[in-house]
Parts: structure tokens; C-alpha cells; sequence
């Protein structure tokens, strides 16, 4: 399996990194070995000092397809999930002022902690879903899915026409504003319509 990131796609986001609004859905890719899972705590690397949250709705893809039209996208998964797209800013911001990859910033170990998945049946509309993020009991980020450049259906047929999906895949569907630092000791919780999905300590 592979995870998917789609990148800038909510444009206040976008604003408080000053970052250009893209014309079309950034994509970049973790490997497996990026994934946390089942609460366990996140261990802050080493090679940073600045480790960003970013929180994240996530996409589990259910069979194979690729070059997929937007009407049927939404054959194509059936659970969605919340997960946290660690960001080494400091590493990142290093990488892209010479114009290289930023891989190492995105992809490294545990950079993906994820919860479990729910039906998509279990909410009212995915167009209007609203998921925040607390550290220590404090709203840290708030967002909706109505405030997406691209919604579910337009990644999914973008992503596909470069990436063959596959069973089980995951896509993070981008990040709202309030992306900040972590601190060990932080406790990270996020909720998708006001239900816990996650929750671990960071060390």
C-alpha cells in the first residue's frame, strides 16, 4: 500500500505559510513505513527542531483503478479516517529554498499516525464534514470539507490519472490553517463531527 497526499488545499492554509495557490492539486507521496497506528505515541526525531501537526481527513481506497473519471470517484472508497501529516518545517523549508525534494521533511518514520475508519454511510455529507485537532484539550485546528480547493471525488480522479490506486491505499486530503509545532510531551486528539478518532502523546 501507499499513502497519497495532496497538498495546499485549503487556502487558508495556503495564506499562513505564504505559499502560491496552485492551478491544479499538489501531490507527494509517504512510504508504509511512515504509518502510526493504534494510538501509539509519535517519538520526535532527532533531525528536527520543528516539527509541524497538520490534521488531516483520510481516504482508504477499497479496489483498484486508475485513470478514473470524477462522476465514479466515489465508487473507489467507502471509510474514511483522520490522520496527522507530520512536517519537518525547519528541514523543508531548507529543501525547497534550494528547489530540492522535500521528502526527508514529509516521509519520514511514524509521519503518518492515522486512526481507524468509519463507513462514509456514518456521515451526512462529506461535503460538509467538519474534523478539528486538539493538543492538551486545546482546539489548535478547525476545519471543513466545504473549504477544499478539490473535493474527495476531484483528488481521487486527479491522483489516478499519474498513481494506479490500489486496495487499501490511503489519501490525506489536505490540511486547514492552524498547522503549528509539537512539543514531547504534547498529547494530540483529533475528531471527525465531534467524535474522538485518535488520540496519542508525543516523546
Amino acid at each position: 500500500m501507499k499513502i497519497l497526499c495532496i497538498g495546499r488545499n485549503y487556502a487558508d492554509h495556503i495564506s499562513e505559510l505564504n505559499n502560491e495557490r496552485p492551478a491544479e492539486p499538489v501531490i507527494f507521496l509517504k512510504p508504509d513505513t511512515a504509518i502510526l497506528k493504534d494510538n501509539h505515541p509519535f517519538y520526535h526525531p532527532d533531525f528536527s527542531n520543528d516539527i509541524h501537526h497538520e490534521v488531516e481527513i483520510v481516504l482508504k481506497i477499497n479496489k483498484v483503478g486508475k485513470n478514473i473519471d470524477e462522476k465514479f470517484a466515489h465508487k473507489y472508497y467507502d471509510e474514511i479516517g483522520i490522520g496527522i501529516d507530520f512536517t519537518a518545517r525547519d528541514i523543508q523549508s531548507k529543501l525547497k529554498e534550494k528547489g530540492l525534494p522535500w521528502e526527508k521533511a514529509k516521509a519520514f518514520n511514524d509521519s503518518a499516525p492515522i486512526s481507524g475508519f468509519l463507513p462514509k454511510s456514518h456521515f451526512d455529507d462529506l461535503q460538509h464534514l467538519n474534523f478539528h485537532l486538539e493538543i492538551n484539550g486545546n482546539i489548535v485546528q478547525k476545519g471543513n470539507t466545504e473549504m477544499m480547493l478539490w473535493n474527495f471525488d476531484e483528488i481521487i480522479a486527479e491522483i489516478s490519472k499519474y498513481f494506479t490506486l490500489k486496495t487499501g491505499d490511503l489519501i490525506f486530503t489536505g490540511t486547514p490553517a492552524g498547522v503549528g509545532k509539537v512539543a514531547i510531551g504534547d498529547r494530540l486528539t483529533a475528531f471527525i463531527e465531534g467524535k474522538e478518532m485518535i488520540s496519542f502523546e508525543v516523546k
